[in-house]
C-alpha cells in the first residue's frame, strides 16, 4: 500500500521531571465578540499530577472546554502561565506549540477529524511521521490493532461507523506515546453502547501507558470514574475533589 509522504519535523526534547503535569496559575482568557470582549476563564490555578485522571465538568458555557483548548495549546490566555508536560507554553511560538503537542499531547475530540482523503493507518501514522518515526506505519497499525481495527486499516473514514472514526482518533492520539491525553467529550457524537466501548478503551490505554487524562464531560457518572472532578462556572473553578463520594453515589 501506498504510504503518504509528509514533510519531518523534529519536536522539542521534553522535560521529564517530577513536578505537575500540567500548572497553570491564574489564567485567564478574554475573547472578542460583536457585543465587545467575552471573559471565559477568570483566574484558573490547577495542579494535576502525572498518571492522575481528572474529570472537568460544569454547565454549559462554564469554559470547560476553553480551558482544555489552554492546556492543549490550541488557545493562548490573555494573561497568566501554562506551564504542561514540562514546558512553559507562554514562551512558545505557534510553530513551537505544534511541535510541543506532537511531542507529548495527545487529544481526542467530539468530532473525529480524521482526513477523509486518508486511509485509517494514514490518518494514525500523521502525528508518527511528523515526529521523524521511521517505524510510523508498523506504529500505526499496531496503534488500530490495539482499539480493535486490525482489519479496517485500509478503510477511508467515510467507510467506517461513527465509533470506528472515534476509535482512529483514539489510536491517533495515544500511537505516539504521550504523557498528557486531553479528550473533549469524546463519546457526544455516538450512542450510548458505541461511547461506553470508547470510554473503556480509553482508561485501558491510559492505564497502560501511565499517561495524565484530562477528560470534559457533562456525565457526572463518568466524571466518577476517574480520580479527581474539577468543577467549572463561570470560568472559575467552583470544587476541586477526589472522587469516591460520588462514585459511591453512582455505584
Amino acid at each position: 500500500m501506498p504510504q503518504s509522504r509528509i514533510p519531518v519535523s523534529h519536536p522539542p526534547q521534553v522535560q521529564h521531571d517530577v513536578g505537575p503535569v500540567i500548572a497553570l496559575d491564574k489564567v485567564k482568557l478574554q475573547l472578542a465578540s460583536d457585543a465587545g470582549p467575552v471573559t471565559i476563564l477568570r483566574g484558573i490555578d490547577l495542579r494535576i499530577n502525572p498518571g492522575e485522571s481528572v474529570g472537568l465538568v460544569g454547565p454549559s458555557g462554564s469554559g470547560k472546554s476553553s480551558l482544555l483548548s489552554v492546556i492543549a495549546g490550541l488557545e493562548r490566555p490573555t494573561s497568566g502561565t501554562v506551564e504542561v508536560v514540562g514546558r512553559r507554553l507562554n514562551d512558545l511560538s505557534e510553530d513551537g506549540l505544534a511541535l510541543h503537542r506532537r511531542a507529548g499531547v495527545g487529544i481526542v475530540f467530539q468530532s473525529f477529524h480524521l482526513i477523509p482523503t486518508m486511509t485509517a493507518l494514514e490518518n494514525v501514522a500523521v502525528p508518527l511521521e511528523l515526529a521523524g518515526r521511521r517505524d510510523a506505519f508498523t506504529q500505526a497499525e499496531a496503534a488500530l490493532r490495539r482499539v480493535g481495527l486490525g482489519q479496517r486499516v485500509r478503510h477511508y473514514p467515510a467507510q467506517l461507523s461513527g465509533g470506528e472514526q472515534q476509535r482512529v482518533a483514539l489510536a491517533r492520539a495515544v500511537a505516539p506515546g504521550p504523557r498528557l491525553l486531553l479528550a473533549d467529550e469524546p463519546t457526544g457524537n455516538l450512542d450510548g453502547t458505541t461511547g461506553e466501548a470508547i470510554i473503556e478503551l480509553l482508561f485501558s490505554l491510559q492505564g497502560e501507558r501511565g499517561a495524565t487524562l484530562l477528560l470534559v464531560t457533562h456525565d457526572m457518572a463518568l466524571a466518577a470514574r476517574c480520580d479527581r472532578v474539577i468543577r467549572l462556572r463561570d470560568g472559575q473553578v467552583e470544587s476541586d475533589s477526589p472522587t469516591q463520594a460520588l462514585r459511591a453515589a453512582h455505584a
